[in-house]
């Protein structure tokens, strides 16, 4: 039963004195979730509560099916920001409401992931590097930032595109409000420094609630201070999405499917337990996938899992999946009870709240830990965040997915290849040049290639060895091959060549530490024949000898001579 109901492998587990510490984390959950949904709505171009319907729905389902524990599925600001770029794409072109195309995004997106599931597609997880994934979050922070600035400054802009807004910015500078800019100067104090002081205490619950009070107490919207507005008290309805707008919205549903699942599996991994389930990727395709739908059906936007809150549930020590059907309970309670108040807090306030979450998204300690370990995945980071900025954010997870399409080409296509040599001392073989003491030997140039040899990196490799052969102009090259898995059938033809004009050159091929597998494969190739079994040895250690014996050999002929 448990393996076959995704619920059950928790649900019919549970223990009694787990519910005290679930009840504790999902109330502790609420009071991050409810004000980011309510801005990442508005970051979106929604209005408040949809952000609220999308959380009580994704919170609602995923919990049925999904494996992570401390997963807090709700909605992301990546996910949110390609959301709005797809909108103001929508509304221009078609004229579609706002909540229609967020609605058929999150059905799209839903449909997709479920179709990956069928399809067995969770390896996909795995699709965007790390430092490309830093690089589009960091870009979508700047964007968000920047998109966010006339909420803070109280200004009207035209402009839609990050450029064309930064552009722009510099005119209307004078018409800054002066009150609405206090209001978001304090949240931004008390938001970046509440955590310092009281940790313990939610920064953007205590920066909601007491942005809603002053509203109330001082008039703010009198002064010229906007709200949200007016939020429709009680639950969602049931919505129908606008499927004619399918053929339109799929490419970016294709996109935001791969984040919400990229992201999420990302957050699931990284707060996994020991004492945890592992993550079930294909099972996460499925729960994200309903989790997208239920959020469609009820008017929202589409839904992911987001490392913040989730950081936040599992640091309040949730202990199952309860956890988020107590936050749902929370945002019930809220749209049945507080949907007029809501409507009181200023849109200065909101922007402040989105500035901070925004900030946390650029992450200049990722980069620097990236530089330090390859410079070139840091231009790749690099590049996608200027992709988002410059291009879209749209086209920029296009790019993100590009990159790391192009990497793996990359390091597909070039396997290291270089010399070794030999330490007396500690008995090992190592590359040429790490260590004075290392032992080369004349005549002998031994390469170790690493990587599956393939038609499409058999020319790279070929010509490295080529260099390497061209500066010490040997008599023996030995390819040492045991971080060779495979080799493809060009490649294997081209090393048969390769052995032919070696030999013509008076120059001899051998082969050592050739895996079991890629032994039978040489065995029934002509380079096998060619070889024979003189010239493939165990290890490195018999290529030494037998060299050794070949030298003392040639050297008694020469003094015969």
């Amino acid at each position: 039963m448990p393996g076959r109901i995704p619920v059950a492998s928790w649900l019919f587990a549970y223990r009694r004195d787990w519910l005290r510490a679930d009840v504790i984390a999902g109330l502790t959950v609420a009071a991050v979730v409810i004000p980011k949904a309510m801005a990442y709505a508005v970051i979106a171009g929604l209005s408040v509560e949809v952000g609220l319907y999308t959380a009580l729905a994704a919170m609602c389902v995923y919990p049925l099916l999904g494996s992570s524990r401390p997963l807090s599925v709700t909605t992301t600001s990546a996910i949110a920001m390609l959301v709005a770029a797809q909108i103001a794409a929508s509304v221009a072109q078609t004229g579609a409401a706002p909540t229609e195309v967020a609605a058929t995004l999150a059905l799209l997106v839903g449909g997709f992931l479920i179709l990956a599931r069928v399809l067995r597609l969770g390896f996909l997880a795995n699709f965007i590097s790390l430092p490309v994934l830093v690089g589009f979050e960091a870009g979508v922070g700047v964007v968000i930032i920047i998109g966010q600035l006339k909420s803070v400054l109280g200004i009207h802009l035209t402009s839609m595109t990050t450029i064309d807004i930064l552009l722009e910015l510099p005119g209307k500078l004078s018409e800054a409000h002066g009150t609405t800019m206090l209001v978001a100067l304090a949240g931004l104090a008390l938001l970046l420094a509440l955590p310092r002081v009281f940790p313990r205490l939610s920064a953007p619950l205590a920066w909601v609630a007491l942005s809603i009070a002053a509203s109330a107490a001082f008039g703010l919207d009198a002064l010229g201070v906007k709200s949200v507005g007016s939020v429709p008290p009680g639950l969602p309805a049931l919505v129908l999405p606008d499927v004619s707008l399918a053929a339109q919205l799929w490419p970016a549903a294709l996109g935001i499917a791969l984040m919400s699942f990229t992201e999420s599996v990302a957050a699931a991994r990284t707060f996994c337990q020991r004492n945890d389930p592992p993550i079930n990727a294909n099972r996460e395709l499925l729960a994200l996938g309903a989790a997208n739908v239920a959020s469609a059906m009820v008017g929202g936007l589409p839904a992911g899992g987001g490392a913040s809150q989730t950081a936040v549930a599992d640091g309040a020590g949730a202990r199952s999946q309860m956890a988020q059907w107590v936050n749902a309970a929370v945002v019930v309670l809220c749209l049945l009870l507080l949907s007029r108040v809501i409507g009181l807090l200023p849109q200065a306030a909101l922007g402040a709240l989105i500035l901070v979450a925004s900030l946390s998204m650029i992450k200049p300690q990722a980069f620097r830990a990236i530089a330090r370990v390859r410079r070139l995945e840091l231009t790749w980071a690099l590049a996608t965040l200027a992709g988002v900025v410059f291009i879209g954010t749209l086209e920029g997870i296009l790019i993100a997915v590009a990159i790391s399409i192009l990497t793996l080409f990359y390091q597909a296509n070039h396997p290291p290849v270089y010399a070794i040599a030999y330490n007396r001392a500690k008995d090992i073989f190592r590359r040429v040049g790490e260590h004075a003491d290392d032992e080369t030997f004349p005549g002998l140039l031994m390469l170790r290639a690493e990587g599956r040899l393939t038609f499409a990196n058999a020319a790279n490799a070929g010509d490295k060895m080529k260099a390497l052969v061209a500066e010490t102009a040997p008599k023996v090259i030995v390819l040492e091959c045991s971080a060779i898995p495979d080799i493809e059938y060009t490649a294997l033809t081209m090393l048969t060549e390769a052995e032919q004009t070696l030999r013509a050159r008076g120059i001899s091929l051998w082969l050592a530490g050739v895996n079991p597998d890629l032994l039978k494969t040489l065995s029934r190739s002509p380079l096998g024949a060619a070889l024979g079994h003189e010239r493939m040895f165990f290890n490195l250690h018999k290529v030494l000898e037998a060299w050794q014996v070949q030298s003392a050999t040639a050297l008694k002929e020469a003094r015969h001579v």
